[in-house]
C-alpha cells in the first residue's frame, strides 16, 4: 500500500514577519489536503509562525544534539518544541558541506529529535562528480547506512534523498535514476529496521515545482518531496501539494 505522502518545504535562510502571510495560505490549504505538509522555517520564524497557523506542522532546518550547553548561536530541539515545532531537518548538503557536518553527526542529531519525540527529516544525495562516476547509488546507500539513526522507534522518521547537483539548478535526475536511488533506499532501510523500513518515507528533493511534481511522485517508493526555492510562496508550493494528494 502506497504511503501517505509529505510535501515539506525548507525556507532555508529566507524568512522574515512580512512572509508569514506565506505560511497562513499554506496552512489554510493543509486542512483539506490528501497530504501531510510542513514548512521547516528560520529558527526565528518558528513561534510567530505556529501562532499564526496553530496546527499546521511547523519545523526547524537543523538542531544541536544536545539538550543543552556552551554551544554559541547553535539550537536545541528542547528550544524547537518550546517555540511549537514538532520536526526538524537534519544532514542537509547545506550542512555537511558548508559547516563539515559528518554521517556521525547527523547520526547523532537524528537520535537526539527522535528520543525527545521529535519528526525528523534526514537528508542525503550525491553530487555531480560522484553521479558521473556511476558511483551515485552506492555512495548514497553507504551514506544511508552510517547517518540512520540506532532508535527502536521509526515511525517519525523520513528520508530525504536530495541530489546536490540538483538543489536550486533546475536540472533533475530522470524518472529511473529517481527510481534505481529510492529503489536502493528501501533495500537499505528494510535491511537496517526490518518490515518497519517499508513505512519510512523516502522524499525526492532537488527543483521539485508544480510542472514536474505529478511525474515525480507517481515513481515508486517516491513518498513526498523536500521542496527548496518553490516553498517560499503559497503560490508555488500549493500546486506541488496538490500533485501528491492525487
Amino acid at each position: 500500500m502506497a504511503l501517505r505522502k509529505l510535501v515539506a518545504g525548507n525556507w532555508k535562510m529566507h524568512g522574515t514577519a512580512a512572509d508569514l502571510g506565506e505560511v497562513a495560505a499554506v496552512s489554510l490549504a493543509a486542512e483539506t489536503a490528501g497530504c501531510d505538509i510542513a514548512l521547516c522555517l528560520p529558527a526565528t520564524l518558528i513561534e510567530r509562525a505556529v501562532r499564526a497557523a496553530p496546527g499546521f506542522a511547523i519545523g526547524g532546518q537543523d538542531c544541536h544534539a544536545a539538550d543543552k550547553g556552551a554551544h554559541t548561536g547553535d539550537v536545541s530541539v528542547a528550544m524547537l518544541k518550546d517555540a511549537g515545532a514538532s520536526l526538524t531537518i537534519v544532514g542537509h548538503s547545506e550542512r555537511r558541506e558548508a559547516h563539515g557536518e559528518s554521517n556521525a553527526d547527523v547520526r547523532v542529531k537524528a537520535e537526539s529529535a527522535l528520543r525527545q519525540g521529535f519528526g525528523v527529516i534526514l537528508c542525503i544525495g550525491e553530487s555531480l562528480e560522484v553521479r558521473n562516476q556511476g558511483q551515485a547509488v552506492a555512495t548514497v546507500a553507504q551514506q544511508l547506512d552510517d547517518s540512520l539513526p540506532q532508535v527502536n522507534d521509526t515511525s517519525r522518521l523520513a528520508i530525504a534523498y536530495e541530489p546536490i547537483w540538483a538543489i536550486g539548478t533546475g536540472l533533475i535526475p530522470s524518472t529511473a535514476e529517481i527510481a534505481e536511488m529510492h529503489g536502493a533506499l528501501r533495500e537499505r532501510l528494510v535491511s537496517a529496521f526490518g518490515e518497519a523500513g517499508t513505512d519510512i518515507r523516502i522524499l525526492y528533493g532537488g527543483s521539485v515545482k508544480g510542472s514536474n511534481a505529478a511525474e515525480i511522485f507517481a515513481i515508486p517508493d517516491v513518498d513526498g518531496a523536500l521542496v527548496g526555492g518553490a516553498s517560499l510562496t503559497a503560490a508555488d508550493f500549493l500546486p506541488i501539494v496538490e500533485a501528491a494528494a492525487h
